[in-house]
């Protein structure tokens, strides 16, 4: 039987840093104000000619280099992302052609906000275990900076740009080990952009916590497990109170979560992989130890995938 396993992660922070006290001089805001509620310290924005496969196409080569594998080895790419180059062509076809890519391979992208990296990444193991690639790239790459609305000042100061990727490859031992995604477009109204970001702010964090409990049960009940089986939870970094709150509930110490939001604040789809990369780079995460990653984003989306390490 065919699994999947990540060989390699890596990450990519744009240079430009703006702390809450960088903030206050911006919006009417403080950096007290931010902290209490969010966690948030500081955040990365993208230079003006930086684009998301850019982005992507640092953090990929990190990736590729910690996996010790060759570009083309890799015969699909995810890129998960809402604020793709341009409508079309995908930032995946675009970060396929940087780099240097020449085996076609399959590429495209994956919109589900902040969830899209838990749906990108168990699409790419689904194409493994179904034998339609080998080796895949999957990447949550944002430059959300471009969606806020600098009038409101409840959502601009919580967002920020980066990538991260991971190296998916076909193996005989589980790495990927279960998945559960879900989505409720009835609730679309709460958080979206339309084209610059607006949240229901309460109504998010009550939906978030409920739902991302629900379906970390549901993976953990599908595997037979409790939470406490887990070693390491990796979420969606938004909020630390959403964040504390699903720990709390599952049973779990923040000792055990991974917890980047302070530095990278929300960055949508690229949250999850950038604190993955840092708790891999770091050591906390060893081999043999069971990972779950968990997000929820606007549509909304929601979803939950355990790990083998």
């Amino acid at each position: 039987m065919t699994f999947s396993r990540i060989i390699g992660t890596g990450s990519y922070l744009p240079a430009r840093v703006l702390t809450n006290y960088d903030l206050e001089k911006m919006v009417e805001t403080s950096h007290d104000w931010i902290f209490t509620r969010s966690g948030i310290v500081e955040r990365r924005f993208a230079a003006d000619d930086e684009m998301t496969s850019d982005l992507a196409l640092k953090a990929s080569r990190n990736a590729i280099e910690a996996a010790g594998i060759s570009v083309d080895e890799i015969d699909l790419i995810i890129v998960a992302t809402t604020t793709p180059d341009m409508p079309f062509p995908s930032t995946a076809c675009i970060l396929q052609d940087k780099l240097g890519i020449k085996n076609g391979g399959a590429a495209f992208d994956m919109q589900a906000v902040c969830g899209g990296f838990v749906y990108a990444l168990n699409t790419a193991d689904l194409y493994i275990r179904g034998g339609q690639a080998k080796t895949a790239l999957v990447v949550g790459a944002e430059i959300f900076s471009r969606l806020l609305d600098w009038n409101d000042r409840t959502t601009c100061v919580l967002f920020g740009d980066g990538a991260g990727a991971v190296v998916l490859r076909a193996s005989d031992e589980p790495g990927v080990v279960a998945a559960k995604l879900h989505a409720d477009g009835v609730h679309r109204h709460m958080l979206k952009s339309d084209p610059l970001v607006s949240m229901d702010g309460k109504a998010v964090f009550k939906f978030a916590v409920k739902v991302l409990s629900e379906v970390v049960e549901e993976v953990l009940e599908d595997q037979k497990m409790v939470g406490t089986d887990i070693d390491w939870l990796v979420p969606h970094q938004a909020n630390i109170r959403i964040i504390e709150a699903t720990a709390k509930k599952l049973g779990l110490e923040m000792d055990n979560v991974v917890v980047t939001v302070a530095k990278h604040g929300n960055t949508s789809a690229a949250s999850i992989p950038l604190a993955l990369d840092t708790a891999v780079r770091d050591g906390r995460i060893k081999p043999g130890q069971n990972i779950l990653l968990e997000a929820v984003g606007g549509g909304f989306t929601w979803g939950a995938i355990l790990i083998k390490w």
